[in-house]
């Protein structure tokens, strides 16, 4: 790569591990002899320069690998830890908590609405003890940990703060990411709790109290993933997306904040489907749509706040529940296509996932995929190995030009929010995935194992299942809870969250002095819902 050297950002490997399994020699990043031809108007450019379209650092993973983080949670907080240990034990290098719907929505497990969902899809999480038990022996300080989590995304911070601070942590320290993405709950994926602008206030707390209290946590990952997987398209998936971001910093801004300042604490998520040459060409075209939103609507300067870096997960609608061993080579392409995308982190789905929450074995076998690519594929060895690709350039271009026609109509409206409360996008979304299921039934799209190569041969295959006992269990263990706290303690703690939802004070400070209280995820959000009242969906036709 003449003019350019890159000896202090190789220094993690030695140079002679880039190499091909035949011994070839790799160059970090490939380019042709005349590179200006590359450059057309600062598409390309070099990975870790604007507009990031190569990936957001120089060296990708030649310096550090991708975080493989495999999202896990289910029943109780203690079998949940169990879980969690196993597979660091295993070589995860980060956690990723995924909540039950009980949890998400607010409600407390011996709630009537949360009976039989109590530990179903995610681990559930009542109080700060069920907190500490999830991350007994897991110290916080050295691990980082991402939660899926929305609308209630503020109470599962602050919970988790409070445990760091009983570990003993410097706040500083602590590393990871909540998902804080309010605004496609309203279009994709439906656990809201309050209407969108309260909703938007909760997400600008969020980001004002990190600022000073926990510098190094990613307040928001602004999910394309539950967009696709409602049934967008990989151009919907981007443009939304990035509508979604649009409207995240201009609230932001709004509440005085500098998109300098909590820009570079920005995430986004995405899913990798099974285009694999599509989804290599979306990554690509959303970190340099983002780098020219950033830079050019909103003035950032600091090339960090200009960075989409994000976290990727395999496509939990691309599986099947019919040969469902076919599903191990689905989520290799897919999980293929996250890291020659650039992912900074990954989860891969099980096997089994289309029928079950994954058992031990199946989690480990999604693992074992994502240390396979790292460890023997070769794709880590050099960086944005696709670049050039006249196949991936035009289609990046393409995905980018489409979405970017997404944008100026959603601009039209208003921006998201209104694009949201006109069924605009909703209605977007619903049509690309009827026209995908024609597609599927009229035997124009193949899935494997469905509508053509089926098969009647029926092997059955483990599967985990969870005890009904836990949700008694649980409930049981909250009641006992609220028999045994400070009453008193935590009823003021309840008022000063009503207090501060009244006017425009922080709502942080205050809802993490009534978790250390013991005040309840649902207790928490029923003070707000006094406050901010609850989002009633309207039909769209």
């Amino acid at each position: 790569m003449a003019g350019r050297s890159t000896e202090d950002k190789e220094k993690a490997a030695p140079a002679d591990s880039f190499a091909t399994l035949s011994g070839l020699p790799l160059d970090a990043v490939s380019a042709p002899a005349d590179f200006a031809q590359w450059q057309r108007d600062d598409f390309l450019g070099f990975p870790g320069e604007f507009p990031f379209t190569r990936g957001v650092q120089p060296t990708m993973y030649r310096g550090r690998l991708w975080t493989m983080r495999q999202y896990a949670g289910f029943g109780t907080a203690a079998e949940s830890n169990r879980r969690y240990r196993y597979l660091l034990e295993q070589g995860q290098t980060g956690l990723s908590v995924a909540f039950d719907l009980p949890t998400q929505i607010g409600l407390d497990s011996d709630h009537s609405f949360a009976r039989g969902e109590v530990g179903r899809v995610g681990v559930a999480i009542d109080s700060l003890e069920d907190m500490e038990t999830l991350f007994a022996g897991i110290p916080l300080d050295r691990i980082s940990t991402s939660m899926t989590i929305n609308a209630t995304a503020a109470i599962l911070l602050a919970l988790y703060v409070a445990v760091a601070k009983k570990q003993g942590a410097d706040l500083r320290k602590l590393s990871g990411t909540i998902q804080n993405d309010v605004l496609k709950e309203y279009i994709a994926r439906g656990t809201y709790i309050f209407p969108a602008r309260p909703a938007l206030r909760l997400v600008t707390d969020t980001f004002a109290w990190c600022r000073g209290e926990l510098p190094e946590w990613n307040t928001i990952s602004i999910s394309g993933y539950h967009i696709r997987e409602a049934g967008a398209t990989a151009v919907q998936e981007v443009a939304f997306t990035l509508a979604n971001a649009i409207a995240y910093v201009e609230a932001a801004r709004g509440a005085g904040l500098a998109i300098d300042e909590f820009g570079p604490r920005l995430s986004f998520f995405f899913v990798a489907q099974s285009d694999l040459l599509e989804e290599v060409a979306k990554f690509r075209a959303a970190r340099r749509l983002w780098a020219r939103i950033a830079r050019d609507r909103f003035g950032a300067k600091n090339p960090r706040a200009m960075m989409l870096r994000f976290h990727a997960q395999t496509a939990g609608s691309a599986l099947t529940a019919q040969q469902p061993e076919n599903n191990i080579v689905r989520v290799a392409v897919q999980a293929l296509a996250a890291v020659l995308g650039g992912c900074q982190s990954l989860h891969a789905n099980a096997l089994d996932e289309a029928l079950a929450l994954p058992t031990e074995q199946s989690a480990l076998l999604a693992l074992r995929t994502q240390q396979i690519l790292a460890a023997e594929s070769g794709v880590a060895n050099t960086v944005d190995p696709v670049g050039g690709s006249w196949a991936i350039e035009s289609l990046t271009d393409e995905i980018a030009s489409r979405a970017e026609e997404y944008l100026k109509r959603i601009d039209a409206m208003g921006g998201m929010l209104g694009a949201i409360e006109a069924g605009y996008v909703q209605a977007e979304i619903q049509r690309a995935a009827y026209d995908f299921q024609v597609a599927v039934e009229r035997n124009q799209r193949v899935v494997v194992g469905v509508n053509r190569f089926a098969s009647d041969e029926r092997r059955p295959i483990p599967l985990l299942r969870i005890d009904p006992a836990i949700e008694r269990e649980q409930v049981e263990r909250v009641r006992a809870l609220r028999a045994r706290r400070d009453s008193d303690a935590v009823a003021g703690a309840l008022r000063e969250i009503e207090r501060r939802a009244r006017g425009e004070e922080n709502l942080l400070p205050a809802i993490l002095a009534a978790v250390e209280a013991y005040a309840t995820v649902g207790e928490i959000a029923d003070a707000l819902r006094r406050v901010f009242g609850e989002y009633r969906e309207s039909v769209v036709f």
